[in-house]
């Protein structure tokens, strides 16, 4: 099995500016990926695809392959993640002769999944013949409380005709994609086109390892939460 890990990082980012050479808890953001991938045991393979030179140079500091620079079309803000992950695969078969039998999209702007997290995933599509595998968490908060808020102020319930739970141990089991890991089979990826593709095997992420990057405040969280692995 040639199995690629692809991680993606694009050198636009509006919310936090260089956000993925931030430096987190005395580690550019990305380097966290990086050196969790040279970690795995199952992953042969590890490139990053990027249109910043930035980026690149970091990249290779922490020993990261970097064998292209992403073309201008696809690294604007609305290019797809399916589109940068399917360019990336075509590049490397044309290129350098590998050919991948799945690919692993690790978006640096969910630093603290692990090479443990990367392994089991694999193990679980090799057991499976999976399509995809996906890492999944529990909602902090189950959808069944979310509410809408009308333009007058009204809360109004966000699922409507609900049914009624009045104990919390009684919710159906609600997860959602965290964004940690997205394994997919080349076959299927250029069959369907897609990343999340018909049949998906789900990865139970620990809970102590998720966190998206997205805001400011995000990011001093898993500052502090990489400080304080760092330190045992």
């Amino acid at each position: 099995m040639n199995i690629m890990g692809l991680i993606t990082a694009r050198g636009g980012s509006k919310g936090i500016p260089g956000k993925n050479i931030y430096i987190v808890a005395g580690k550019p953001l990305i380097a966290w990926t990086i050196e969790e991938a040279h970690k795995s045991r199952l992953m042969n393979k590890t490139i990053v695809s990027t249109d910043d030179s930035r980026i690149l140079e970091v990249c290779r500091e922490y020993g990261a392959e970097v064998p292209f620079m992403r073309p201008a079309e696809l690294a604007g803000d609305k290019s797809s993640h399916l589109q940068v992950v399917e360019h990336a695969v075509r590049w490397v078969e044309e290129h350098q002769g590998y050919k991948v039998d799945y690919v692993m999209l690790l978006q640096p702007t969910t630093p603290l999944r692990i090479a443990e997290d990367i392994d089991k995933a694999i193990k679980i599509a090799m057991e499976k013949k999976a399509e995809a595998v996906l890492s999944v968490s529990p909602f902090n908060f189950h959808p069944y409380y979310a509410r809408t808020v009308s333009k007058e102020g009204i809360i109004k319930d966000f699922i409507k005709d609900r049914e009624d739970f009045l104990f919390r141990q009684e919710l159906p089991a609600a997860y959602v994609e965290d964004g940690s890991i997205y394994l997919i089979r080349r076959d299927v990826l250029f069959e369907q086109h897609s990343l999340m593709p018909s049949r998906i095997h789900a990865y139970m992420m620990p809970e102590e390892r998720v966190l998206d990057i997205d805001t400011p405040w995000n990011m001093h969280l898993a500052g502090l939460i990489l400080k304080d692995r760092n330190g045992k």
